[in-house]
């Protein structure tokens, strides 16, 4: 005779409800993982280390001092000079990105303090057309430069991109110019420059300033790079090594700096700009 293997729902006994949005599920270790728990932890993942994409301001919250962000520049917003129409309009596709993000473009650029420390901040948001770089997101990563010129203040830059805004064809192409010699400016002026790249930093983004910084920090595990890696693939015909374009892999090569987890980036920010204060000649 056959064993039942099941217990049959007793009369009365009551379904438990899982209230939605309570749990995620990571995509790294794919372990179902108590969201409340996951936020405090700044949205990293308390069992495999996964870092993941936080939208701009939650970014700035964790990394900058409460109640100090005074944003500028949110005035601006792009136009379709091209008249662009892939699968849809351009127009289209900035309206859906503004209704989803609440913001008019892909980088919000403002003051801030760090520990007390006195700051200019630009922090491209993924969730804005893939924090692509047209003319107003150029246009503002160079206006922050140029505040933190006339501030006399460190400029610190948050990337996450998948590279220049292809709906406006070579002009956003020209803001890896504009970005870089902004930066160039702010060097001669001997004021430091802090890169931080997150997951994922590419195309032109990470071919013009991502890459400029002073000190260039990444976190865990970030795809950085300027083609990903199947293309290349695709081009070379050949098996890209284990890890590539990861930030573990540009560490060891010597393209990045310092991998930092998210829990620990705001003290490493503050000891890495009270050391430059002391070592820069307005802090001499």
């Amino acid at each position: 005779m056959a064993i039942r293997l099941f217990r049959r729902k007793e009369e009365g006994e009551k379904r438990i409800k899982i209230p939605e949005g309570m749990w995620i599920k990571c995509d790294a270790c794919l372990e179902i993982i108590y969201k409340p728990e996951v936020e405090r932890n700044l949205n990293v993942c308390p069992k495999c280390n996964y870092h993941f994409r936080i939208p701009a301001m939650e970014r700035i919250r964790s990394a900058t001092d409460e109640g100090t962000f005074q944003e500028f520049g949110d005035d601006l917003e792009s136009v379709d000079m091209l008249t662009f129409t892939d699968t849809k309009k351009y127009t289209d596709r900035l309206k859906e990105s503004k209704k989803k993000t609440g913001r008019k473009e892909a980088v919000i650029t403002g003051t801030a303090k760090i520990n007390g420390i006195d700051i200019v901040l630009s922090v491209l948001d993924f969730e804005f057309l893939g924090g692509s770089m047209g003319c107003v997101v150029g246009e503002k990563v160079a206006a922050s430069a140029e505040v933190a010129r006339e501030l006399a203040r460190p400029l610190l830059i948050f990337s996450a991109s998948g590279g220049a805004r292809m709906q406006e064809g070579t002009l956003s192409l020209m803001q890896m110019a504009k970005t870089s010699a902004a930066l160039a400016r702010l060097s001669d002026d001997h004021l430091p420059f802090i890169s931080v790249l997150t997951d994922p930093t590419t195309g032109g983004v990470a071919a013009s300033f991502a890459m400029l910084g002073d000190i260039i920090i990444s976190e865990p595990g970030a795809l950085i790079g300027f083609a990903g890696p199947r293309v290349i693939e695709q081009t070379i015909k050949q098996k890209l090594p284990e890890g590539f374009q990861r930030a573990e892999f540009l560490l060891e090569h010597g393209m990045i700096d310092m991998i930092v987890e998210r829990t620990r980036l705001k003290p490493t920010l503050t000891q890495i700009l009270r050391f430059l204060a002391r070592t820069s000649p307005q802090g001499s």
